[in-house]
């Protein structure tokens, strides 16, 4: 399995000793969990995210209706040729 040399300060490492033990798990354990409890939250936003614009460019024309002021001004709108 590929491994990940991660540099700590002391204090981190010491917070990091003193956290593993209060729960009863090696260091190893505890960066481990805390990284693919970082991975797994940001595949959620990113899969959030996706499904936010898919269900905005469905609705896009009731947005636009919704809210005008916020809608982009069309290109040469106002502009003499």
């Amino acid at each position: 399995m590929p491994a990940l040399n991660v540099e700590f300060s002391d204090r981190e490492l010491e917070d990091l000793r003193q956290i593993a033990k209060e729960r009863g798990t090696s260091m190893k354990a505890l960066v481990r969990e805390a990284a693919a409890a970082d991975i797994a939250r940001h595949r959620a936003l990113q899969e959030g995210a996706e499904a936010f614009r898919r269900f905005f460019a469905s609705h896009a024309d009731e947005f636009a209706a919704a809210f005008p002021d916020d809608e982009p001004s069309v290109k040469g709108e106002g502009r003499a040729a």
